[in-house]
């Protein structure tokens, strides 16, 4: 089992930058993948960012080089910099972490953190 909490949203202007951070409640580097999630008003919700044991990063589209997703497994942590942030990044960014138990796989989520881009 794997509890997710977020942190760091809040308001900025457009072009700020912010950083999130995910504190796992045990050991990421047995965790076999985390990313982050978003939804934003209106819509769906879609992938950010996410990160592989193997360290291999993707993101999406609308956020490639503006955000980067990176972790320490000293401090079960993931974060998510995020540069250079729009109006349209504002949104709920939830972590997510997906585990594999005895060969089954399980999703975990946050409970989220409000990213608002406005001036």
């Amino acid at each position: 089992q794997v509890q997710l909490s977020e942190s760091g949203g809040g308001l900025v202007q457009p072009g700020g930058s912010l950083r999130l951070s995910c504190v796992a409640s045990r050991s990421i580097a047995s965790i076999n993948a985390m990313g982050w999630y978003r939804r934003a008003p209106g819509k769906q919700r879609e992938l950010v960012a996410d990160l592989t044991p193997g360290g291999s990063a993707q993101y999406a589209d609308s956020v490639k080089g503006r955000f980067i997703i990176s972790s320490d497994s000293t401090k079960n942590t993931l974060y998510l910099q995020m540069n250079d942030l729009k109006p349209e990044d504002t949104a709920v960014y939830y972590c997510h972490a997906v585990d594999y138990v005895s060969a089954r796989r399980s999703d975990y989520w946050g409970q989220g953190t409000q990213v608002t881009v406005s001036s």
